[in-house]
């Protein structure tokens, strides 16, 4: 007597977690949408006229999204679109309430402007999530992208040049202008250098992590070796000297050092990065009179009301988050507005921390961490090197950028005049953000598909035959 049992192998990969995106997406449009109403009350002692179509926009927004994600990307991470779509929204909701200052409407009267930002925002939003839809469903690959290496470097160095040609704003030559149409071309330019630094590590990063000698516990590195880091770290001193745009020169320098730490394993380059950017800063601090200036304000916010010179944004903002306390004044109570035309871009969290308190201001920062932690994790579970490169990188940038902002706007660090990614005032940056997600999604899905089974060559491949 005989018997047999037949099993198929196959491998199971993991869940799409598609549902679990959709769930989470339904509260990040409701919290926007209540808070919406919220500041209509405290306003206007009404709700809003316009959040119904608030409300729909901004789930149809994120219903288009959801849609295809879970049809070009279904093992993508099911934490970052929700994450992106209740920060977007929440940043239109402070925006409208900034636009519903009486200070800001009677400024705006008296220099024949709109004051209606977020209107535009949303428009720019809109196109955010289109660039976002047309990155998942054009790129099936993420690396492909390394093919365009050294192409993405000239793309990157043109469109972080090219601002230098441009009548300067505010102090600094970041925009390109033509007409009444502005771009801010670094906030494009730190996903293609992030492309590029990516695809250069992976070829380089076994010359770069080889060591001379030791010196203090640290793996110095060879002389002819310190060349890209140099090269890197000169053109951010440009950068800062020419533009300067102390945020971007950050940014640029910070993303190559983390992401030369990563692929090299090599602590010695954090502590080399840290140094050299240390020595630039404090050079081109002392010359450029821009800079000067801001660092100056830095030192000493309330010199200005003793001499009637510089700028009181940085005191109005440390004002704002006093008066906050723990818990806020409440959504459309408090007088961030004061902080001026600034209170709708990188002061925006001053409005954050006066109205929703010192938990609030947690709040939004746990949700950029959050963020920030599902693209490492995306990088530690990408299977090509370059993936891993590509996303830590992207990540990178976004919490560098997250840090300078908060740093500028609570006195930790000069102001650098960056946004705050997706909720400050600003087209380039909400729709650049977008754009960088997507990439983080298409990585995220190839490290997160089931590795396909192959096929078996024989029958006896195919089963196994058990017998007693």
């Amino acid at each position: 007597m005989s018997s047999s049992n037949t099993t198929t192998i196959s491998s199971v990969g993991a869940p799409s977690r598609r549902n679990t995106e959709l769930a989470l997406l339904v509260f990040a449009v409701l919290i926007p949408v209540l808070a919406y109403a919220n500041v209509g009350l405290a306003v206007e002692g009404e709700l809003p006229a316009g959040m119904l179509g608030y409300g729909l926009g901004l789930g149809l927004l994120a219903a288009i999204a959801h849609i295809v994600v879970r049809k070009a990307a279904p093992y993508a991470d099911p934490l970052m679109l929700p994450l992106v779509t209740l920060l977007n929204g929440l940043g239109l909701v402070l925006i409208w309430r900034l636009d519903q200052s009486p200070r800001l409407l009677r400024q705006a009267a008296g220099q024949h402007i709109s004051n209606s930002s977020a209107p535009t925002q949303l428009f720019y939003s809109a196109v955010g999530v289109a660039l976002f839809l047309a990155v998942l469903l054009l790129l099936k690959d993420h690396r492909i992208l390394q093919r365009y290496t050294y192409i993405s470097m000239v793309v990157a160095l043109v469109l972080l040049i090219a601002p230098i040609f441009f009548p300067e704003k505010f102090g600094a030559k970041i925009w390109i202008t033509i007409g009444g149409f502005s771009i801010q071309p670094a906030e494009f330019a730190k996903i293609i250098i992030a492309v590029f630094f990516a695809g250069y590590l992976m070829v380089k990063r076994d010359a770069l992590a080889l060591a001379s000698r030791r010196f203090m516990g640290l793996y110095l590195p060879r002389g002819r070796d310190l060349g890209p880091i140099i090269v890197v770290w000169a053109m951010s001193l440009l950068i800062l000297v020419f533009e300067t745009d102390l945020g971007t020169s950050l940014l640029f320098f910070g993303m190559f050092v983390v992401m030369l730490y990563v692929a090299t394993e090599r602590t010695s380059w954090i502590v080399f990065g840290l140094l050299m950017s240390a020595v630039g800063a404090a050079v081109v601090g002392s010359i450029e009179p821009h800079v000067n200036q801001r660092v100056q304000a830095w030192l000493h916010p309330f010199q200005v009301f003793e001499t009637g010179q510089g700028t009181e944004q940085i005191a109005q903002s440390l004002f704002a988050f006093g008066s906050g306390g723990i818990f806020g004044t409440g959504l459309g109570q408090g007088n961030s507005d004061l902080i001026g035309f600034a209170a709708k871009a990188d002061f925006i969290l001053g409005t954050v921390g006066e109205e929703l308190g010192l938990a609030g201001m947690m709040g939004f920062l746990l949700l950029y961490g959050l963020l920030i932690e599902r693209g490492v994790r995306t990088a530690l579970a990408a299977r090509d090197p370059f993936g891993k490169l590509l996303a830590i990188g992207l990540s990178a940038a976004f919490a560098i950028q997250v840090f300078v902002v908060t740093g500028g706007v609570t006195g930790l660090i000069p102001l650098t005049g960056m946004n705050m990614p997706f909720i400050a005032q600003g087209g380039s940056s909400v729709i650049a953000n977008w754009a960088l997600v997507a990439v983080l999604l298409r990585i995220s899905d190839t490290a997160r598909r089931p590795a396909p089974t192959p096929a078996p060559s024989t029958d006896a491949e195919m089963t196994q035959v058990v017998r007693p």
